[in-house]
């Protein structure tokens, strides 16, 4: 794992792309790059041919900035991060604390590549990225970014430590639509490694993910629970809800407890009724059982 941290002193479970992933990554988004350019130049040639050389070479120069250089910028964005070289490699741009990049990231990256990958053939970007630690060029260092990996195999995941007993099913009626993937997975980062903090760190780690939760999901914690087990409550009950919608598609025959948890319903059974039998001269015996009731 690498040493990813964030403000708060946290390692992150992020392993750093090397140069061989990046550059194929590069490579990916440089061909897809280079056919588009192409064709808006042959569009441009067929459709500027009765301008002048200088309104040609302007919508040249036009296109070279808005193909090469702003729709890279805008592609990593809008992706957060995830060009099309970078989603078949498995790979994904992030700042320096684990979080999503924004428009300022992207144009900073997308300016220095100009430099260190188009006007160099990729030298530049190829030597800094051998000599950093964390295998980054000189766009992630002007932007305070990381190209990491995404995709780590599931035998290096950590289990979320499961919530307090008294806990348990506590947030069935929390809605949890809003909560962005991002910040699940900050937090189950953060339950799997509470351990590993220094206790005043991972107690303001805490407050602030659980304050965060909060806001997004607009129902605070009940009185007296510490922010550390209102995370673990809440992540334990999302996971509780993905196995019923994943073991239990249709719905059928799993009646939902105030607690969240599935129970199979068990099937009515007609009672049975009790009828006196008829004795001659309109006398009556002792109750027998004489069948089942109709269904209603």
């Amino acid at each position: 794992m690498s040493g990813v941290v964030t403000g708060d002193a946290v390692v992150l479970g992020l392993q750093p792309a090397r140069l061989p992933s990046r550059a194929l990554a590069v490579l990916i988004d440089l061909a897809v790059v280079w056919a588009v350019y192409l064709l808006v130049m042959i569009g441009i040639a067929l459709a500027t041919a009765s301008l002048d050389e200088a309104a040609t070479t302007a919508l040249s120069i036009a296109s070279f900035l808005l193909v090469l250089v702003g729709a890279p910028i805008a592609v990593e964005t809008l992706t957060h991060g995830r060009s099309l070289g970078k989603l078949a490699c498995g790979l994904r741009v992030v700042r320096d604390d684990g979080g999503p990049v924004r428009f300022r990231h992207a144009l900073v990256r997308g300016a220095m590549g100009v430099v260190e990958i188009l006007m160099t053939f990729g030298v530049v970007a190829c030597i800094a990225s051998l000599v950093s630690e964390r295998g980054r060029r000189l766009g992630d260092v002007f932007a305070g970014t990381l190209v990491v990996r995404e995709r780590i195999p599931a035998a290096r995941a950590l289990a979320v430590p499961p919530p307090p007993p008294w806990l348990v099913g506590r947030f069935a009626e929390l809605d949890l639509s809003a909560v962005p993937e991002r910040l699940w997975l900050e937090i189950r980062q953060y339950l799997t490694r509470a351990r590993e903090l220094d206790p005043f760190v991972g107690r303001r780690l805490a407050e602030r993910l659980a304050d965060e939760l909060v806001t997004l999901t607009g129902t605070p914690p009940p009185p007296g629970v510490p922010a550390d087990a209102y995370l673990a409550g809440v992540v334990a009950e999302r996971q509780a809800r993905d196995s019923r919608r994943a073991f239990a598609p249709s719905g059928e025959g799993v009646a939902i407890a105030p607690s969240g948890a599935g129970v199979p319903a068990v099937p009515a059974v007609p009672a049975p009724v009790v009828l006196p039998p008829a004795v001659p001269g309109g006398g009556e015996g002792e109750p027998r059982a004489t069948g089942f009731a109709p269904p209603a």
